[in-house]
């Protein structure tokens, strides 16, 4: 099926953990809503065969979050389904700031997606996350407030 990238901004009320909670809940009522096969996320990850081969390619492929900033390895099994958050040198190399708004990111992510080249999108924001089934998060401000997450990654082979 191949590599998939996903992107997402979603309220933070300072609880990262909670927040990714509620947007995966949201996510898998639009993925598989009332006529899907799973009636809850959680037998959708008792699937252990479809998750482990070939997954969502969305944020249902992140396991859980980890509080380190350092980039996931392929060696370390345990990197597998992590998101990260960005780390703050990384978020002031893209967008000029360690506040970064949610507008900010959505136009590196714009950026990033538009990308007319493999060296381009590997500079871009997205090329932060260089393993598959990994992603990062970078808190987003409206002023001085942080109101969001922008949430990024990539699953699939």
């Amino acid at each position: 099926m191949g590599a998939s990238g996903w992107d997402y901004v979603t309220g933070y009320d300072g609880d990262a953990e909670a927040a990714v909670a509620t947007l995966k809940a949201r996510v898998f009522q639009e993925e598989y809503g009332s006529d899907a096969p799973y009636r809850s996320l959680e037998d959708l990850y008792e699937d252990e065969e479809f998750m482990e081969t070939e997954g969502t390619h969305t944020i249902l492929d992140i396991d859980r979050l980890v509080a380190t900033d350092a980039p996931p390895t392929q060696s370390r099994s345990a990197d597998y389904g992590t998101l990260r958050p960005l780390a703050l040198d990384r978020v002031r190399h893209h967008f000029g700031t360690d506040r970064p708004s949610v507008e900010q990111y959505e136009e590196l992510a714009a950026a990033a997606n538009e990308a007319a080249s493999h060296e381009e999108h590997a500079r871009s924001l997205f090329g932060e996350c260089r393993m598959r089934w990994t992603g990062y998060y970078v808190v987003l401000h409206s002023g001085d407030r942080p109101t969001h997450l922008g949430i990024f990654g990539f699953s699939g082979d």
